[in-house]
């Protein structure tokens, strides 16, 4: 199945501001995983998702747990989670995820970046059909053999194999097998490191560095708006 290559992903904020983005997405991820599943790991794979991610991410335990009990409590924010779709400079296509308690604020947020960075948002459908969404686990790659992994897993979804920049073992799945390959993973004691649905695109689209970097612009733009999630796009 070879190796992986990951999208390149605009690098841009600092590190702290990262760090903030990511335990603000990883504590909306939380709210939406408890009100849907309860506040029990054991008996919510979402959950325990969660939990996966925020290690990977360095958020520290008392802030998961404390973002548990927000999402217990009657007044906690309820967060709706809505995809954009749209093109960015030089015909990029692009897809938003976000979570929002305000969906208005929200899509007139997001077009605004669009808008300015040269691009256009979609309509829904526009541009999701050119992604395909799987599931991705990361695994330590220390001591495991890619092929014997490979042979162990394809029962149970497996669709590609192979290692990152970082020598982690990157395993991806259709989007309906992701729960299975969670469970094997977990049964087989194999330590995932992170866990997440994502959306690969069919088609990379390549171009020269000017380019490149208003498409990064962009992306940065929307990854730092409070209420998105993640963003895609078909760059190579």
């Amino acid at each position: 199945m070879g190796r992986i290559f990951e999208v390149r992903k605009s690098s841009m904020f600092a590190r702290w501001d990262k760090m903030a983005k990511n335990f603000t997405r990883i504590g909306k991820e939380i709210v939406i995983a408890v009100k849907a599943g309860g506040p029990d790991p054991d008996g919510n794979a979402a959950l325990r998702r969660c939990y996966q991610n925020a290690r990977s991410v360095g958020m520290p335990k008392d802030r998961v747990e404390a973002a548990i009990k927000r999402a217990m409590g009657k007044e906690m924010i309820n967060y709706d989670e809505v995809l954009y779709e749209g093109y960015g400079p030089h015909g990029i296509a692009i897809l938003v995820e976000t979570a929002t308690d305000n969906p208005t604020r929200t899509v007139a947020n997001v077009r605004m970046h669009f808008t300015k960075s040269g691009g256009s948002l979609g309509t829904a459908g526009s541009v999701s059909f050119t992604f395909t969404r799987m599931g991705e686990f990361k695994i330590k790659g220390g001591g495991l053999n890619i092929e014997d992994l490979e042979l162990e897993l394809i029962d149970y979804g497996l669709e590609e194999i192979g290692e990152d920049s970082e020598g982690n073992i990157v395993i991806r799945v259709a989007f309906t097998e992701f729960g299975h390959m969670a469970k094997a993973l977990e049964e087989k004691k194999i330590e995932i490191i992170s866990a997440e649905l994502t959306r690969i695109p069919m088609n990379a689209a390549e171009m020269d560095e000017e380019a490149a970097q208003d498409v990064f612009k962009l992306v940065d733009k929307l990854e730092q708006d409070e209420d998105v999630q993640k963003v895609y796009h078909n760059m190579q």
